[in-house]
């Protein structure tokens, strides 16, 4: 990958993963970057399975699913250029929480947990900026669930 694309700079800068990052901070995350491509239907991430990476759309649209002890499959959200997913795992070593399947063909930049460990010893400063910014996307993320599920409470009463 180019790292010094002025055009994937900038468009990185604008997702909430990598906002409020230092030129040389942003330089070496985007060098620990790998592309990845994944045609209409691909499963690019399981409910269940172990998770080491996470991901950060560039192109396309993802559908993000929980199957139900029913074994019903529930529509969770929509991934769509600079969103990201698979940042729990990274934070609570647990395996993932929902299947992630490209709707359409897709693009992803993948940071393994290995390199978010390296940017840990090489850029502390960087490191922080990156879980601050995943922690404040975990927290729009349960808002949005709060205010979900006391709309649907509020419907049913």
């Amino acid at each position: 990958m180019n790292a010094t694309a002025p055009d994937l700079k900038a468009f990185l800068l604008a997702t909430p993963f990598f906002g409020g990052l230092s030129d040389p901070g942003l330089d070496l995350l985007v060098s620990m970057l790998a592309e990845r491509r994944f045609e209409p239907g691909a499963t690019i991430v399981a409910e269940g399975e172990p998770g080491r990476s996470m991901f950060i759309v560039k192109s396309g649209r993802l559908a993000v699913s929980k199957r139900a002890s029913s074994g019903r499959v529930i529509p969770i959200s929509v991934l769509e250029p600079g969103d990201f997913f698979g940042e729990m795992t990274l934070i609570e070593m647990q395996n993932r929480s929902a299947n992630v399947v490209a709707e359409v063909p897709t693009v992803l930049y993948e940071l393994t947990a290995q390199s978010l460990y390296a940017c840990y010893k090489t850029d502390i400063h960087a490191y922080v900026i990156v879980l601050q910014n995943i922690n404040r996307e975990l927290c729009r993320r349960l808002r949005r669930s709060d205010e979900r599920f006391a709309a649907r409470l509020a419907s049913d009463g």
